[in-house]
């Protein structure tokens, strides 16, 4: 059964892409199928994996439209065995457009239906904002992934967010569901850190990861390359945190598997 997550936090600058990117990655090293779908007008995702967002001949902005199919916007980056849907600078064009149609926040759900099937994942890279390019991964997603760094500000976006969750599961999603709290950029030398994750434990217990993503130099520049850190350097923690992350996804899917199957 294909899992759909959004990857979302309106504050910038937490590794909401980096994760998009090499989770994809990771869960794909892992032989499962993924797609990623690149929804942030910014289009880092389409170029961290090495696909110029510049020559793409559709994007995501042509499937909100219905003027291309999801099978046809498709495709493979030169590294990491998953598929992408790029996104770029003209989905600022399909979120205006879309705000004038009705049924404007299920089009990417019912763009997705036709290639849904073909794939074990599905992360949607949200843009750093609550739009209606953020509203309609959230109700094309059953789960949400929320990254963020253990700072103080971070936990006030959080609340924002999780209140633009409810909404959207109370009107036009009631499956959706926050799929996991992954902290990232961490360094265990700083103590407030260390207290905004104690925090999140508290409040939010198995929702938040076990497995954090530290800051490491391999992480960041790999996206200068053009390629996940998994095929920059493998043996580094940023690729060794992502593929526990992986790891742990899979546990959990399991998990509720069973539970499902139990019933």
């Amino acid at each position: 059964m294909t899992r759909i997550i959004a990857v979302a936090n309106q504050k910038g600058g937490v590794g909401k892409t980096t994760t998009c990117v090499n989770l994809s990655a990771s869960l794909a090293a892992t032989q499962r199928r993924v797609l990623l779908v690149d929804m942030d007008p910014q289009g880092n995702a389409t170029m961290g994996c090495g696909i110029n967002k510049m020559e793409v001949d559709y994007s995501a902005c042509d499937v909100l439209l219905g003027e291309v199919s999801a099978a046809d916007a498709i495709v493979s980056p030169p590294e990491g065995n998953f598929a992408v849907l790029p996104g770029n600078e003209d989905l600022t064009l399909a979120e205006v457009k879309l705000l004038q149609e009705i049924g404007r926040e299920m089009k990417l759900k019912k763009a997705l239906a036709p290639v849904v099937g073909l794939y074990d994942f599905i992360l949607i890279d949200c843009p750093p904002s609550i739009n209606m390019l953020t509203v309609n991964a959230l109700t094309a997603a059953d789960g949400v992934l929320i990254p963020m760094q253990c700072e103080y500000y971070a936990l006030e976006g959080l609340s924002a967010l999780l209140n633009t969750v409810e909404k959207v599961r109370s009107s036009v999603n009631p499956n959706l569901e926050v799929f996991g709290i992954l902290r990232t950029m961490v360094d265990p030398r700083i103590n407030l850190s260390n207290e905004v994750s104690m925090q999140l434990i508290k409040h939010f217990d198995q929702k938040v990861f076990r497995t954090v993503i530290p800051r490491n130099i391999r992480l960041a520049e790999a996206p200068s390359f053009g390629r996940p850190v998994l095929t920059h350097d493998r043996s580094s923690r940023g690729a060794i945190a992502y593929l526990a992350l992986a790891g742990e996804i899979l546990r959990r899917e399991d998990a509720r598997v069973g539970r499902v199957q139990a019933v």
